[in-house]
This record gives structure tokens, sequence and C-alpha cells, in this order.
């Protein structure tokens, strides 16, 4: 009897440190803070974040170890806020390294091309002018290396590389996975 009891035990113990690791170096539990991402991901929405797909970092170094994949257009990312870095915030990376992102009008250009996620949503449907603010319409910017273009769903009320300039890639830390409060 005592030996079953001693192996239920090692085996939930081992369950606990497994999941604890996983939670802690794999997949991170987020909420959601603003209305960029809506209709995607509303505020209060709870979902899941992989944070080992892009890389996982060293501890106190700069240094990227197990990469799986680099990010792609169209991923839905959390990341470090570049004007203040303990806020993390969610959104869709739309233009990669050395491409060229530009908005006439609130539509997107990546080289050229017109660029339209079907995730994308306007609110309001009046055009704010260049001159005010760059919500709407904003001059080519090319994308450094080793950095992003990134743009909330919500293209009325986000304030993302339009406003703040191109995402570095060390500032990215994870996927977005799936939405799973409230259930979808």
């Amino acid at each position: 009897m005592k030996k079953t009891t001693r192996l239920y035990v090692t085996a939930a113990f081992g369950a606990i440190i497994l999941g604890l690791a996983v939670r802690a170096c794999v997949l991170k539990p987020y909420v959601t803070p603003s209305f960029s991402m809506e209709n995607t991901i509303a505020p209060g929405d709870r979902f899941l974040v992989n944070t080992m797909i892009f890389g996982a970092r060293l501890p106190f170094t700069d240094i990227i170890m197990l990469e799986f994949r680099a990010p792609q257009r169209g991923d839905v990312i959390l990341f470090q806020y570049p004007e203040d870095p303990r806020k993390e915030l969610v959104s869709r990376i739309v233009g990669l390294p050395g491409e060229v992102v530009q908005g006439i009008d609130k539509k997107v250009y990546v080289n050229g091309r017109l660029f339209a996620h079907p995730s994308e949503t306007h609110k309001e449907t009046d055009l704010v002018p260049k001159e005010q603010n760059p919500r709407d319409t904003f001059k080519p910017v090319t994308v450094p290396a080793d950095s992003y273009f990134v743009m909330g769903d919500n293209r009325d009320r986000s304030y993302d590389s339009r406003f703040w300039g191109c995402l570095p890639r060390k500032n990215i830390k994870g996927l977005f996975l799936f939405k799973y409060w409230p259930i979808p």
C-alpha cells in the first residue's frame, strides 16, 4: 500500500513540476488590455501565447536559442512595448525586415501591393488627414533589419508602428495560439 501511495505522490509531484515548467517556458496566459485587436481579441479575453516558437532567450542576455521559425506576416504576437518596456501588447505583423509599408486612405500596402487581412476592421468612416496623425495615411516606411511593422486589427483604435515606429525583433515575446476565455 505504501509503495502505491508513494508512486501516486511522485507522479502528482512530477506532473505539477512539468506543468509549471511548461507554463514558465513555453505557454504564457495573457489577458487583452485594449481595443487594438478587436474583433480578433476583445478587451478582457484570455488567451495563450507560445513563448518558445520564435526562440528562447538565455536569461540576462540577448542571445536567442532554439528558434523554431522566424516571425511571419499575419502572425499575432505578444511583444514588449518599445516606449514602456514594462508593458506587453498584442498586434499583427504586417511588414517584414527590408519591406516597404505605406498607408493610403485606410489601405495598407506592402512593397506596393495591397495588404488586407480578413481580421482587419475599421470602426470609423472618416479619414484623418496625414498632417494630423498617421492613422489612415502614412508615408512609406522601410522596415529595418531585425525589426517588424505591426498593426492592430482594429485599425482606427490601435496605437502601433504607424505612431511609434518599427518593432525590434528582441521585443517579440511570443505567438498568439488561441483564446480560451470566453469560450469562442
